[in-house]
């Protein structure tokens, strides 16, 4: 897919499809009226017969010719003007091109909403990443898809209303070294969202421990990275009883993957990022029911995020030296998994006693952060899992809960997931529930009580981060999808992506 913009009126360009952005009532809208008069009223018989409000989410189509030098034009809604969030635009982006996949348009012109001009270059970039991640499918097992090529070619893109002489003036792809810069870093940042995506959707059986070392090996070697792979002797050398403990009922070997990105200055600062990677969770003898265990090969979304970032990070560059940090295994159920009631010692020598075996991922993240902390000494780190049900559950599917005792280190983040146009919600570290985690055998238990399940789940990673400034991040909820929306698919989403890349790089 190709990327230009344009400076005349979208009207004046060829195109297969023109998708039309607008705010709330689309008859105020300059461009809308201008469309509409052009099919003899059409559109906006179609607008009042369909109640198109201009709502997020909502389309109106139309394959009538008349709407300028278009065979066909969309209208895509953007909300209100007032609340309007530049990062939505990703969401409008993705919609149009799922409307020209729909009509096999080739060449497609996109008017933007109106941005304020300090605005311009990030709704641009985080347009074209809404085009490319609205393009993505998993299809590899579907005979018949698998085979289709996407028929979107060209994507031009405009902020004119339909009277000429757009903002940026006259510049394509090849012209202009901001835009260009846009172009590129919006591309790397989608290409990296994809590639989690597509280490997220596929089968368990497929995306193993050891086939997430091989991905991770991959990305080590295209981009000039330095990667470690760690069996399970070594870790066990180490004193990562938690980790292992937990693979040890699988068939499938676990494995510790260790990324490092090296700028090349002296960095500015030491980060370490590390997720999650149980590949697949049955729950192990607190068994999950079926239902819930269907879709378990997400659990490893953590360590897909950051190991598809580390990608974007070397491409983009970095001022810090990153460091991503993958604890990637199977929870599974035989004579050789763990039990409750076992006392498990971790790689700092707490020992835990294990009162749920499907609260597994904190163990695993807890001799990571161990190893981070001591291995690494980084001055932040970062974990981001599918940890717990119960954030899924106060913040629903769309919103990753955020918990960490650093405050800056938090501000700064939730600013990134700002910029990134990913929605995260800081939660509290509350002191009293660290009571819920006492043991009358072991130093800790692995889990607390019922509610404050996902804070718990915090406060026990805590204690292995010890002093480090480290920043908790439960994607639970927006990891996977049930169905298509925006520039979310279903399925694996690719979620924190985004937000890794613009805190490693725009904000060192």
């Amino acid at each position: 897919m190709e990327f230009q913009t344009v400076a005349e009126s979208p009207l004046s360009t060829e195109a297969d499809l023109l998708v039309v952005c607008t705010y709330g009532d689309p008859t105020k809208d300059s461009l809308f009226q201008l469309v509409d008069q052009g099919l003899g009223g059409h559109l906006g018989e179609r607008a009042q017969a369909e109640e198109f409000t201009g709502r997020p989410g909502q389309v109106l189509f139309s394959d009538r010719q008349g709407a300028g030098r278009a065979r066909a034009v969309c209208v895509v809604g953007a909300g209100d003007m007032n609340s309007f969030d530049a990062s939505r635009v990703r969401d409008l982006a993705a919609n149009g091109v799922r409307v020209a996949r729909r009509i096999g348009a080739a060449r497609v012109v996109m008017a933007l909403p109106p941005v304020s001009p300090r605005h311009s270059d990030r709704a641009l970039q985080l347009a074209i990443e809404g085009a490319m991640l609205g393009s993505y499918r998993f299809n590899k097992y579907r005979a018949e898809e698998s085979k289709r090529a996407d028929p979107v070619k060209t994507v031009m893109l405009t902020f004119d209303r339909g009277r000429g002489g757009g903002k940026r003036g006259k510049q394509t792809a090849s012209h202009g070294r901001e835009l260009k810069a846009s172009i590129q870093r919006a591309c790397v940042v989608a290409e990296a969202v994809c590639h989690a995506r597509d280490l997220i959707n596929e089968p368990a059986a497929v995306m193993t421990p050891s086939r997430m070392a091989e991905e991770a090996r991959g990305v080590a070697k295209r981009h000039d990275l330095t990667v470690k792979v760690l069996g399970p002797k070594e870790c066990e050398k180490l004193g990562m009883g938690m980790f292992l403990a937990v693979g040890q009922g699988s068939e499938e070997e676990s494995r510790f993957i260790h990324l490092t990105y090296t700028p090349s200055k002296k960095p500015k600062r030491r980060v370490a990022i590390i997720g999650k990677g149980v590949t697949f969770d049955s729950g192990g003898y607190s068994l999950k029911p079926s239902q819930a265990m269907e879709d378990m090969k997400i659990d490893m979304s953590g360590a897909a995020a950051v190991i598809a970032s580390m990608a974007a990070i070397a491409q983009i560059g970095s001022a810090f030296e990153v460091h991503a940090i993958a604890a990637c295994c199977e929870n599974l159920v035989s004579g050789r998994a763990y039990k409750l009631g076992d006392v498990l010692r971790s790689m700092d020598g707490t020992t835990v006693e294990i009162n749920n075996t499907d609260a597994e991922g904190r163990l695993t993240l807890g001799d990571a952060i161990t190893y981070a902390r001591t291995k690494i000494e980084p001055d932040q780190m970062i974990d981001l899992a599918t940890l717990t049900g119960a954030c899924h559950i106060a913040l629903g599917p769309f919103v990753a809960g955020v918990m960490s005792d650093d405050d800056a280190l938090a501000e700064s983040w939730l600013a990134a997931a700002a910029a990134a146009g990913e929605d995260m919600w800081r939660l509290p570290l509350h002191w009293r529930l660290r009571e819920q985690l006492k043991s009358p055998i072991a130093d800790l238990r692995n889990t607390g009580d019922r509610y404050g399940g996902a804070l718990t789940a915090g406060l026990f990673l805590k204690h292995f981060a010890r002093d480090t400034p480290w920043l908790h991040v439960d994607i639970a909820g927006p990891a996977s999808n049930a169905r298509e929306f925006g520039a979310v698919p279903r399925g694996g989403t690719g979620f924190a992506v985004a937000t890794l890349v613009e805190f490693l790089t725009r904000q060192s």
